[in-house]
């Protein structure tokens, strides 16, 4: 494997961290409720994904509940 002669200067690796930027993320507006969602991700308010009802639940979570753990 192939390893550095030299350091890497400081300038040199904060010219290659410049471009990591946060991005707001992408939001779209649901077709049942009008609240703005994640995209391809179904709507935490009404359940609605593509005008279907889905069950957004965790699985796991909701076993517990109901188990009283």
């Amino acid at each position: 494997m192939a390893l550095p002669k030299r350091k890497h200067s400081n300038a040199r690796t904060n010219k290659r961290r410049a471009n990591w930027k946060l991005e707001q993320p992408s939001l779209t507006e649901c077709s049942n409720c009008h609240a703005m969602i994640l995209t391809h991700n179904a709507c935490p308010k009404c359940g609605y994904y593509r005008g279907r009802k889905v069950d957004h639940t965790i699985k796991g979570d909701d076993k517990k509940k109901r188990e009283g753990k």
